[in-house]
């Protein structure tokens, strides 16, 4: 049974920082690519960074390059995201997601590409 639980979310004034967690059961995790995926309110999901499964690529939505970091650990079937300088429009539900191919060079970026997802994880940012 493949699954991922995302933790770490919570309330922070703008400015502030979090760091997401997802941690993956029931998949070759070192062999595939992570990627994080956003939903804010009344807005559709959006990807936001991911990470190839070499941690050799990594790609980000341009709204957080600069302030948002993606890492992976393999060794603890885990992907992170370090979120500074937060801003109110980063508000809504953080998913971590799994892609379907192992050994992809790079880290894809649309959703139909990714097939495990967490359950989502709330962050809001107050101004």
């Amino acid at each position: 049974q493949v699954q991922l639980v995302e933790s770490g979310g919570g309330s922070v004034q703008a400015g502030g920082s979090l760091r997401l967690s997802c941690e993956a059961s029931g998949l070759m995790f070192s062999r595939l690519a992570m990627g994080w995926f956003r939903q804010g309110p009344g807005k559709e999901r959006e990807f936001v960074a991911g990470i190839s499964w070499s941690r050799s690529d990594t790609k980000y939505v341009d709204s957080v390059k600069g302030r948002f970091t993606i890492s992976r650990d393999n060794g603890k079937n885990s992907v992170y995201l370090q979120m500074n300088n937060l801003r109110p429009e980063d508000t809504g539900v953080y998913y971590c997601a799994s892609d379907r191919t192992e050994w992809a060079p790079k880290p894809p970026v649309r959703e139909s590409e990714y097939r495990y997802w967490g359950q989502g994880t709330q962050v809001t940012v107050s101004s």
